[in-house]
């Protein structure tokens, strides 16, 4: 990270993911809100730019967990199957068990947790479609142009014409997605259980924020890197 004047949100941690725990810590949106300089996003969250400034310089040295900048395309669509889509999938049914039994059995006093077991409802019925939309479009696509690309061969127009549109799409359901964990965040307080709380309705708020985080880092994988890379990509056929 050689300097972040004049750097996006995005930018930054597409250049030291280690940064986004800095952007977290101060509320910041690093993924589906990345797109804003660290001066406009200090401006919305009335923070100091000094400050965050200096706590992001702090980790310019430190080393990268991944530098999933440099990947090649066909490799980080891997990494995000294997690693981001299995998470989801295998995250989704503990969760609605522990969701649907605390909603259950402690709704009737903490009624928040019957609105967040809505709403994780809601997101993972959408995540299930929209992970399968990548995997059956999207993402084979951006390999077909790989290919292509490496065989110095033609490209025909794809029946959505540009790679734009289903990235549009899918940047649209991340948002979608992401706005429905800000509100389960604030009804979970940051998921801190109540004073007393038994282990599933622990267990329950811990999982919904792990999730949240890997969530955070699949869509920053996503749009901040993948999908600019593949328009990028797409253009260098015209």
């Amino acid at each position: 990270m050689n300097s972040i004047e004049n750097k996006t949100v995005a930018e930054v941690v597409a250049e030291n993911i280690k940064t986004a725990h800095i952007f977290k810590k101060y509320g910041i949106d690093f993924c589906c809100g990345g797109g804003i300089s660290i001066e406009k996003a200090c401006e919305k969250k009335e923070l100091d730019y000094e400050t965050l400034k200096n706590d992001l310089l702090s980790v310019e040295n430190t080393p990268k967990a991944y530098n999933y900048n440099s990947w090649s395309l066909d490799f980080l669509i891997d990494h995000i199957i294997n690693v981001h889509h299995i998470y989801v999938e295998e995250s989704i049914p503990l969760i609605l068990q522990y969701s649907n039994k605390v909603a259950k059995v402690h709704g009737h006093h903490y009624t928040e947790v019957v609105k967040i077991n809505e709403l994780f409802t809601e997101v993972a019925n959408e995540l299930a479609t929209h992970l399968k939309k990548e995997e059956l479009i999207l993402f084979p696509y951006i390999k077909k142009l790989l290919k292509l690309k490496a065989e110095n061969a033609k490209l025909e127009t794809p029946p959505f014409e540009t790679v734009n549109n289903p990235i549009r799409m899918m940047e649209e359901e991340h948002e979608t997605a992401g706005d429905i964990f800000k509100t389960i965040a604030q009804l979970t307080n940051n998921y801190t259980p109540p004073e007393g709380a038994c282990n599933t309705f622990r267990a329950l708020y811990a999982k919904l924020e792990e999730f949240e985080q890997d969530l955070h880092l699949h869509i920053h994988l996503e749009n901040n890197i993948l999908h600019t890379k593949a328009k990028e990509l797409e253009l260098s056929f015209s």
